[in-house]
């Protein structure tokens, strides 16, 4: 199939289901051409339709802490002392720049998580 822009839902669900037929194709053939098109359209078309949430990064903090089971002791290595750290985690400081960095590593997230936050 030929694939234009997606303009429409209905071009997004045919593009959506197409994608997931070929989601496994195999590298280095037509149908992976197609899943990489796809994905590409697929993507363009999300951000110019959905309006994803804004994540707050002191909810995403705590929520990954306590998934990976870690105190905020665990985290003076990445941000600083334990008064700099009970101070972001409550809000009373900001995360910086070089914070946010290495809290994306620590966490394994995007930096935009932080970034809105970061001064």
């Amino acid at each position: 199939m030929n694939w234009k822009v997606l303009k429409t839902e209905d071009d997004y669900n045919r593009a959506s289901i197409r994608m997931m037929e070929i989601f496994n194709a195999e590298p280095n053939t037509a149908e992976s051409d197609e899943l990489d098109l796809l994905i590409v359209l697929i993507k363009d078309y999300d951000e110019k339709h959905y309006q994803l949430p804004e994540l707050d990064a002191l909810e995403v903090i705590k929520y990954k802490m306590e998934e990976m089971g870690i105190k905020a002791k665990d985290l003076e290595p990445i941000i600083g002392s334990k008064g700099h750290v009970s101070a972001i985690l409550s809000g009373k400081r900001e995360i910086t720049l070089k914070m946010a960095q290495k809290l994306k590593n620590y966490f394994s997230i995007p930096a935009e998580v932080f970034l809105h936050n970061a001064s």
